[in-house]
């Protein structure tokens, strides 16, 4: 009996195989969408994910700002955050914050479903969003396969 074919292979920073994939967000739900592409981020799709590895592929997300969000929410969501003074507690809309950073509210929703240490914001430097159908990464994307969330 051969024993080494039993070995679980733990996959590292040299033998992992790391795509670029495009992802339309017209159209699409905000926390389907991002929990789907924090997925992809993560490596969970491959069969060689390891929790403590970044084994994730490269996502660029393109149409941003025709997100789709469901109920009141574009009238009830807000986003808070601490200025460190006291009384600066401060809010934003998610109506506010499309008009000023539409890539925003997706980046927000995905970092979100990141693991919260050193390894999760290596896997969201590898999201790229753009609020238009124009990205910089074309020259990538044609060496590797692209796909649409559906």
């Amino acid at each position: 009996m051969d024993t080494l074919s039993y070995k679980t292979v733990s996959a590292n920073r040299t033998t992992v195989n790391k795509e670029w994939l495009l992802v339309d967000a017209e159209g699409e739900t905000l926390g389907r969408m991002a929990s789907k592409v924090a997925y992809l981020l993560r490596g969970k799709h491959k069969p060689s994910f390891t929790p403590h590895v970044d084994c994730g592929d490269n996502v660029v997300i393109i149409n941003a700002e025709k997100i789709v969000l469901t109920g009141n929410k574009w009238s009830d969501k807000s986003y808070m955050r601490y200025t460190g003074y006291p009384g600066g507690q401060r809010t934003t809309s998610v109506k506010q914050l499309l008009d000023k950073n539409p890539e925003g509210i997706l980046e927000k929703a995905i970092k979100g479903m990141l693991p919260k240490n050193r390894l999760g914001a290596e896997l969201f430097r590898n999201l790229k969003v753009y609020a238009g159908t124009e990205h910089g990464q074309e020259y990538l994307l044609d060496f590797y396969p692209t796909i649409v969330l559906r």
